[in-house]
């Protein structure tokens, strides 16, 4: 991805010089193998800072000339350079005659997109352009989210990580493996960033749907970490992409000559842990006060890991308390169409896991906001699982179930559910495809006036059902959202346009919020304030076409204004390291990136 000899500069001597961070005015000190670029230290801006206007002059000894600028992603400008920078940088010859605006090198990149079918080929045409050129492709992405962010992310990530040994092209992120324990500070070390802010970490075992792909998951990191980037605005060099390799069970990966990561069996028990204590403890001590996001842990380890260290370093899991927030804000949303009040609704999951347990949780708190005391709270809150209808009686019953486990006889399916406890909501969590039947829609629209359906699996292989489905069976009468993008639906003359209910309108928010004012901790109040944020942005308009989320082309706006929710927590809460700014949203707008071309000569 780097090029480190052109860009990085010498090597220190052991205990060499630390590098420093441009993070909201903290410097962060620590030994480095590597010397840091020199636009991450304390007396020099990183490019993008300053969008389209020159670098500090003269240029440094170390800033690449020639191909080797050519090379580096996140410096290079393609046909963009002004004849003054080929002509001072070495680059005469090397590029074709014209200088092409910003504006023409995304029309040439939508032009070649758009004339792919294949979704893997579109998400390999993206890698590469990130791999070659920073700036143009987050300019992509924001300016046309619609079309590319299902394909850097879900559903289209899901089939990437599935063909990820096979479509590998350059090495991008970390990988911290079980063959690194006693040296996991050293091999944090070898990242080249030392204002690195956010990591975002999976071990693989849960990838989306699709289950265990070991090393394979590094593109669910990578691909969030480009979400960071494009709807929130944190810059690229704040954002750390962490494979986390134990191993794998998946024995058709084992047996893959392409398979990247270890060849082993998954570590397990005090192994696992052992390891991740380390990781954890070396992330603060190389990047101190870094932000961690556990990714698609598998349920034995996600819910222990948060609770572990949700109270020792600043850290959420994203598929439990991101989740919950986007579908508590959709169904704060849906409630302004209904007329209902939270606290009156029968939310009733399809799926008992990480993601069921904390939008239940939040949902919970939500009502207990409104009112009702925390029993009566979380008896709204009914789940199935591959057993039938989760009940106390039950045996063997998994810890993070047992408080949505209420007094009731056995219910074996899913549409008995339903028929037996009328909800007004249903939430599929559980990518069990094609699990919300036309019986199961044909029953909530003669429960309820506007029957809630979420649709939440990804990726789109795994959906309870389409938006057509829903709004097809309900007669137009459902209110939906779903884990994957649908198109817009025509029934009986009026259009319905859906839109996800996608953790990529939280996460990026609370990461920017709590990075912004260095968050010694995450929240669960952090998470209520950022769905509330997003609820609120959801306009008239957007309700009444069915949406229940705000635009895509709306992201950084809306992101903007979770981020500055959640930094008002971590101010009331007494968690910010920064002394509470003046105007907090004009400095948080001031610190999101831009993806302009810098000048690099005068």
């Amino acid at each position: 991805m780097w090029h480190l000899a052109a860009v990085i500069g010498p090597v220190d001597l052991p205990g060499g010089v630390a590098g420093y961070s441009t993070v909201a005015g903290r410097n962060r000190t620590g030994p480095a193998t590597i010397k840091a670029p020199q636009w991450a230290r304390k007396d020099y801006p990183m490019p993008q800072n300053t969008p389209g206007a020159p670098l500090p002059g003269p240029l440094p000894e170390w800033f690449p000339r020639g191909m080797a600028l050519l090379r580096d992603p996140a410096l290079n400008k393609g046909s963009a350079f002004s004849e003054r920078e080929r002509d001072m940088l070495g680059l005469c010859g090397l590029l074709p005659p014209h200088v092409s605006t910003q504006e023409e090198q995304v029309e040439r990149v939508l032009g070649n997109f758009r004339r792919i079918d294949s979704p893997l080929e579109r998400y390999i045409m993206l890698q590469a352009l990130q791999d070659r050129n920073e700036a143009l492709f987050y300019r992509v992405i924001m300016e046309n989210p619609d079309e590319t962010m299902p394909v850097i992310y879900t559903p289209t990530v899901g089939l990437a990580c599935q063909q990820y040994g096979h479509i590998y092209r350059s090495p991008r992120g970390l990988y911290v493996s079980a063959a690194d324990r006693g040296r996991v500070s050293t091999v944090l070390r070898n990242w080249p960033y030392r204002d690195a802010s956010i990591i975002v970490v999976t071990d693989g075992e849960r990838i989306l749907g699709l289950g265990d792909l070991g090393a394979s998951g590094m593109g669910i990191p990578i691909g969030k970490l480009a979400l960071y980037t494009s709807c929130a605005g944190v810059h690229p060099r704040r954002c750390l992409p962490v494979m986390f390799d134990v191993g794998t069970n998946n024995e058709s990966l084992l047996e893959d000559p392409l398979y990247l990561g270890l060849r082993q069996r998954r570590l397990t028990g005090t192994e696992y842990d052992e390891l991740m204590e380390e990781f954890l403890e070396a992330t603060q001590e190389v990047f101190p006060g870094i932000a961690v996001q556990f990714e698609d842990f598998a349920n034995h380890n996600a819910f222990r890991l948060l609770q572990t260290y949700r109270d020792r370093i600043p850290c959420f899991n994203d598929d439990i308390q991101g989740t919950a927030a986007v579908t508590v804000s959709g169904i704060l949303s849906a409630l302004r169409v209904s007329g209902g009040a939270l606290r009156d609704q029968t939310f009733l999951f399809l799926g008992a896991g990480e993601a069921a347990r904390g939008i239940a949780d939040l949902l919970t708190a939500a009502m207990v906001d409104e009112g009702l005391d925390e029993v009566s709270a979380r008896q709204r809150c009914w789940m199935v699982d591959s057993r039938g209808l989760v009940v106390r009686s039950r045996i063997a019953l998994a810890e993070h179930k047992r408080a949505y486990a209420h007094e009731h006889p056995a219910v074996d399916s899913f549409p008995e559910a339903v028929e037996i406890l009328r909800p007004t909501a249903i939430i599929g969590v559980g990518a069990v495809a094609n699990a919300f039947t036309r019986e199961v829609i044909e029953t909530m629209s003669r429960l309820n006036e506007r029957p809630i359906v979420f649709a939440l699996s990804n990726p789109t292989s795994k959906s309870e059902c389409t938006a057509e489905q829903a709004y097809a069976w309900s007669g137009g009468k459902a209110l939906f959202a779903s884990g994957s993008p649908f198109d817009p639906v025509e029934i009986d003359g009026q259009r319905f346009v859906p839109r996800q209910g996608n953790n990529s309108y939280i996460f990026p928010g609370v990461g920017l919020g709590a990075v912004s004012v260095q968050a010694s901790r995450i929240t669960d109040g952090m998470f209520m304030a950022a769905a509330r944020a997003l609820a609120d942005s959801v306009e008239a308009a957007d309700l009444e076409q069915g949406s229940l989320f705000p635009s895509l082309y709306r992201v950084r706006e809306v992101s903007l204004q979770i981020a500055v929710a959640v930094a008002r927590i971590a101010f009331a809460e007494d968690l910010a390291g920064i002394p509470e700014p003046a105007d907090l949203e004009a400095m948080m707008r001031e610190q999101m990136y831009d993806p302009a071309y810098t000048s690099y000569v005068g």
